[in-house]
């Protein structure tokens, strides 16, 4: 059984019982799902403090909300759009500033990393650079590449249809390959993006 479904089947048994009245169930959504909650918030904000303040925030109205969850998605997509809007509505009240992408330096070549540090250094190049995208198009950036989540999961999780999705993922890509040619090659992106997501 794929650590995915595992997942699912531990969700929808803990809401159960929380839903039922044993509130300790809640426990069990908390550690599955607090570090990648903190994670993406820090792909919002970059402030490890804060990000982890936004995570908790997130699970709190997610346990007050636990009842509107329709199973209509997976529990983690619902979770993950709940997560979105309390990060977007924090970004409104304290909003990031952002280097131009044209500010951020290319990563070097694959061939030149030779150390842990250079690989890391190469890595954060390519984080800023995503960061330094209009909010339109970083936002299924962040969630396609870095959480994972195909078109429909970034769709549903952004409240937005499965086209502008793509479309905005497609334009990301283009704004990203202009300033740097081999962006998905160093961000290790074209298989993951080969294996989600068709024609875009």
């Amino acid at each position: 059984m794929s650590v995915t479904v595992q997942s699912a089947i531990e969700d929808l048994a803990d809401v159960e019982r929380v839903l039922a009245g044993d509130v300790g169930a809640f426990e069990g959504i908390v550690g599955r799902w607090q570090g990648p909650l903190i994670n993406m918030a820090w792909r919002y904000c970059r402030d490890r403090g804060r990000a982890e303040e936004l995570a908790q925030e997130a699970l709190v109205r997610a346990w007050r909300r636990l009842a509107s969850w329709r199973r209509e998605s997976s529990f983690s997509t619902w979770l993950f759009a709940l997560a979105a809007n309390v990060y977007r509505n924090d970004l409104k009240r304290f909003p990031v500033v952002n280097l131009p992408i044209e500010d951020i330096a290319e990563p070097s070549r694959a061939a030149d990393q030779q150390s842990r540090v250079e690989e890391k250094s190469r890595y954060e190049v390519v984080r800023r650079a995503v960061l330094a995208l209009p909010k339109r198009y970083r936002e299924p950036v962040v969630l396609f590449y870095f959480h994972e989540k195909d078109v429909a999961a970034a769709a549903q999780t952004m409240g937005l249809p499965e086209g502008t999705v793509k479309a905005r993922l497609s334009r990301a890509r283009e704004l990203l390959r202009r300033r740097f040619p081999q962006f998905e090659k160093h961000a290790g992106m074209e298989t993951a993006s080969a294996g989600k997501e068709a024609g875009v």
